[in-house]
């Protein structure tokens, strides 16, 4: 049989492919300008972030680096107060490789920075980069802690990052430790206080680049106010109770729309 006789059902098939991926990418668009208008008229709003926001900057997700210890131990248990307590080279050994002090804020940071001039803005991060913070956000809620605020153990004195990075033995005898939450330690009620305060202040909850799984920064979806929205922008769904807009993709792209929107409106 010649192929010839296939042709035009190969045509319908690719016309009917095509059309289906345009309308696909026409409601993707759509969804975006609709999401980045009502972002631009909002008064308040609060981005809960996490790993995905800080990838584009070369800082991997600390899961993606299980094999270090070649399957012997899980990233969880690395990153525990057990660990840290009866393992403490190994958990020295493994903190280090989360420490990118030369990685530099990308777009997402610096948007979500660009939106504090015209709107009140609050950041609640799961990630423990400090990256917000260099960005120039001036009300983030760094739920996790921060790499970069280290500690004695013994003494209770502050020391540079850089230190710990040389050694994690203090002066005073004591070993060092960086201001973060490990797993089975509980969060400062100041801590919690403040990212519940930032989530009721938000007209719009915009939750970007995390699985949004983790007790109890997932729970604070909860504090939101009756008729806040929730926008999401992920590389994959995730699942929430009530309504809410769903961006699936990159970040970046959605994000580098929105800071050409901020730039445009500015005078």
């Amino acid at each position: 049989m010649s192929v010839s006789c296939f042709l035009p059902l190969l045509a319908r098939v690719n016309k009917s492919t095509i059309s289906t991926y345009n309308s696909h990418e026409v409601s993707k668009m759509t969804k975006e300008t609709a999401m980045i208008e009502q972002l631009l008229q909002a008064k308040s709003i609060t981005f809960l972030t996490g790993a995905g926001v800080s990838t584009p900057s070369g800082i991997p997700d600390y899961r993606s680096l299980h094999g270090i210890y070649q399957g012997l131990d899980q990233p969880e248990y690395l990153l525990s107060a057990t660990c840290l307590k009866r393992e403490p080279e190994k958990f020295y050994s493994f903190i280090k490789q989360l420490y990118h002090p030369d990685a530099l804020p990308n777009v997402i940071h610096q948007t979500i920075h660009e939106l504090e001039k015209t709107h009140n803005v609050w950041v609640v991060s799961q990630n423990i980069d400090g990256l917000h913070d260099r960005a120039g956000s001036t009300q983030v809620v760094n739920f996790h802690g921060s790499l970069y605020h280290v500690y004695c153990q013994s003494c209770g004195k502050e020391v540079p990052y850089a230190d710990y990075l040389a050694s994690d033995h203090h002066l005073c005898g004591g070993r060092l430790r960086p201001a973060i939450v490990l797993y089975e330690e509980g969060f400062t009620p100041q801590t919690i206080k403040e990212a519940v305060r930032a989530v009721e202040a938000a007209d719009i909850v915009v939750i970007v680049g995390t699985t949004f799984q983790v007790h109890p920064f997932c729970d604070l979806i909860e504090y939101k106010q009756k008729n806040a929205q929730v926008f999401v922008v992920n590389q994959t769904p995730i699942h929430l109770r009530g309504q809410k807009e769903q961006l699936i993709g990159n970040a970046v792209d959605f994000f580098q729309a929105l800071y050409q929107k901020l730039k445009e409106a500015q005078p």
